[in-house]
């Protein structure tokens, strides 16, 4: 067997689809075919139970891919400390979050304090987060949701109020707070199924056996202010939002539901390799209060919600 073939075999097995791994790692579906079939007979068992075009991973498949993504990575991360070993360089540091706009003044002020860190972002969801961490393309993840998994950190940043945005001139824009049955009826801004806003919404109108009445899903999180603001419905924006100078032209009203928040955690794998520029950066972010990492000082501008 070659790393190709367990490659290949890790994105099946992640997929338990073919055609959906091979569009993924761009090769023909025959030879990926193929390549699956030569590695179970080389490892003399069949890996994934077949049922006409469907495949599933099965109990020796299971076991293999344990073994297999534990190869990967710790081969992955010997690339990367040769890397940073060549490049001489305090090293990189590869995030994902939901938006990267949350980011925006975290990195700027950790550019300041380490100007010779490199930085690569991800937008991802919280299910893409678990998937890059396990397969340590990522060393954090700035999460909105709770990431689970052997061997994942956990560590709390922030915990904030949402808030309700409504557009200028709406019936509930003087109001100082409502109820889930208040706009049980009201269109809402959200963002696709997995990002915290949708996850949060779905969960307050489930505790009032209602529903949630969509008039436009998108799949950037910060977005959701303008659209708002462009009388495209009403939506859920965390109070951090409240505190930048933002484009919302509206007004905030407080939902009078039970948990309604957003806890923003930063999230790693404690068994993988990290950079110095990783350590520092993890230092960084638990270090100060969250305000003074994640909010602009008072006079700068910014014209994003989180």
């Amino acid at each position: 067997m070659d790393l190709l073939q367990l490659r290949y075999f890790q994105v099946v097995a992640r997929y338990e689809h073919v055609s959906r791994a091979a569009e993924e790692l761009r090769v023909a579906q025959p030879s990926l075919s193929r390549a699956i079939a030569r590695l179970e007979a080389e490892v003399g068992t069949p890996l994934f139970d077949r049922r006409g075009r469907r495949i599933r991973l099965n109990q020796y498949g299971m076991t293999f891919l344990r073994h297999v993504e534990r190869a990967l990575s710790e081969l992955d991360d010997g690339r990367r400390a040769l890397l940073d070993a060549r490049d001489q360089v305090l090293g990189r540091v590869y995030v994902a979050a939901e938006t990267l706009l949350t980011l925006t003044h975290l990195l700027g002020n950790f550019r300041t304090a380490y100007p010779r860190a490199e930085v690569r972002l991800y937008q991802s969801t919280a299910e893409e987060m678990e998937r890059r961490l396990r397969a340590r393309e990522v060393d954090f993840c700035i999460a909105s949701q709770p990431l689970t998994g052997p061997n994942l950190r956990t560590v709390e940043l922030a915990r904030e109020e949402v808030l309700l945005a409504v557009p200028s001139g709406h019936p509930l824009a003087d109001r100082d707070s409502v109820t889930i049955r208040e706009i049980a009826d009201e269109p809402f801004v959200t963002t696709r199924v997995g990002t915290w806003p949708r996850a949060l919404l779905e969960r307050l109108f489930a505790a009032e056996g209602r529903t949630p009445k969509l008039s436009c899903e998108g799949d950037e999180p910060g977005a959701s202010g303008d659209l708002v603001s462009a009388g495209l419905g009403i939506g859920l924006v965390p109070a951090m939002s409240r505190r930048l100078a933002t484009r919302h032209q509206g007004a905030w009203v407080r939902l009078d539901a039970p948990d309604c928040h957003r806890i923003l955690s930063l999230v790693w794998h404690e068994d993988a390799y990290a950079s110095a520029a990783a350590v520092k950066f993890r230092e960084f972010a638990t270090s100060r209060p969250f305000m003074s990492h994640w909010l602009p000082e008072a006079g700068e501008e910014d014209d994003g919600t989180a």
